[in-house]
């Protein structure tokens, strides 16, 4: 194990840097290249285009708690290399798609393949000594974050430069390049349960099934949903309303990958603030924070008529995400037994991915009868009932 550790771990963070730039390279155009693929109406495009974006995700809600069962009876190494390759194909046949509805069909199947992030993490987490693990596991959390910060980044950029379709041949390029990596570099010392578990089993299991305090994980995850749906309201009409902004003219892609890049791009900054902040002061006082300046910083949004503005208020909701995100997957681990931990989080990845479904789909909806300003002012509301809930639901919460 002491020998291998530190080039799985690099191996796999570039496996995860790529996967996740795969899943949010799309952002700056995707209702762009769904215009190209038919003749929309504005209100049918909106509309579509949240459609497209959501398909991945239902897959990856239902699928998330079972690649996980998979990896326990197979290996991680072998569930990695499975979703990659998936998804390079996947992502490949994108590029070569000629109507709206084969793009669906590729972005649900895209959503099956979703297996490298969690699998990456346990993967690293079973194979580095425990003196290294929290090391270990911070550098592959920043392989994920730093894939979605550079994905809209990068696929504005290769979109302007080439065409939205050579973007998609690319990138499953370097899934490909991923996948032969780690097939050859990672090494798995890893011993298959010796009970034999049939192939219903794996379907047929309660996901809280020993934990104490199933109400306070419950609302942890109910509250993962409600962050993540107004995160993700404006990502498939991102280009459209940087477009309107813009009036038609400039580097829209460019510019709109950049928009939907700055949220991460301060989480990533502002996180170890937070985490100070949450060690100082406790996780209540942090989510509260988090979810007032949110919606502070949502409600603007829909009211205004620059580019620049959008741009200064995407990055401060980023920063008021750090301290929600964070501090959730905090509560979730603390409540968890040991056992029960990976279970935790593939619940958690499910209930991000549900999130994204609702997010991209109220977004489209939302923007066809009340236009892209609907958009914020239903996100600033969603969060200040999320708190509510909380200090209703959860009295305890008061206490971390």
């Amino acid at each position: 194990m002491d020998k291998h550790w530190r080039k799985n771990l690099w191996v796999l963070w570039f496996g995860t840097l790529i996967d996740g730039m795969a899943f949010s390279e799309v952002i700056p155009f995707l209702s762009l290249y769904v215009n190209q693929l038919g003749r929309y109406s504005k209100g049918e495009l909106s509309i579509l285009s949240g459609v497209v974006y959501a398909a991945s995700f239902v897959i990856v809600a239902v699928t998330a708690p079972i690649w996980g069962r998979f990896a326990d009876r197979h290996g991680r190494k072998r569930m990695v290399l499975q979703t990659s390759l998936g998804s390079a194909i996947t992502l490949g046949l994108m590029g070569l798609v000629t109507n709206t509805w084969q793009l669906v069909l590729l972005r649900t199947i895209q959503g099956f393949f979703a297996g490298v992030i969690p699998n990456s993490t346990a993967l690293v987490a079973a194979e580095t000594p425990k003196k290294h693990a929290g090391y270990a596991m911070g550098i592959i959390t920043t392989g994920y974050i730093g894939g979605t910060l550079v994905g809209p980044l990068l696929g504005g950029f290769l979109a302007n430069i080439f065409s939205i379709r050579i973007t998609f041949f690319i990138t499953s390029a370097m899934l490909l390049f991923s996948f032969g990596l780690t097939f050859l570099m990672v090494k798995e010392d890893f011993h298959a349960p010796k009970k034999k578990q049939s192939l219903k089993s794996l379907f047929n299991f309660h996901l809280l099934r020993g934990f104490t305090n199933v109400r306070f994980i419950r609302w942890m995850l109910i509250s993962t949903v409600i962050v993540q749906t107004g995160l993700f309201t404006i990502y498939p009409i991102i280009s459209l309303f940087v477009k309107d902004l813009m009036h038609n003219h400039g580097p829209i892609t460019e510019v709109a990958g950049l928009i939907a890049a700055l949220p991460g791009m301060a989480m990533f900054l502002s996180s170890s603030t937070w985490g100070k902040i949450n060690d100082r002061h406790g996780a209540y006082h942090t989510l509260v924070a988090g979810f007032i300046l949110s919606a502070i910083f949502y409600f603007p949004q829909g009211l205004i008529t620059s580019i620049l503005i959008l741009g200064i208020l995407r990055f401060l909701v980023g920063i008021s995400n750090a301290a929600i995100y964070p501090t959730i997957q905090t509560l979730i681990a603390k409540a968890s037994p040991t056992s029960k931990t990976g279970m935790a989080f593939s619940l958690n990845q499910s209930a991000q991915a549900i999130g994204a479904v609702l997010g991209s789909l109220i977004g489209g909806i939302i923007s066809n009868l009340f236009g892209y300003g609907g958009v914020f002012i239903f996100n600033t509301i969603i969060l200040l009932i999320n708190l509510l809930l909380l200090e209703w639901k959860v009295p305890e919460l008061k206490k971390e």
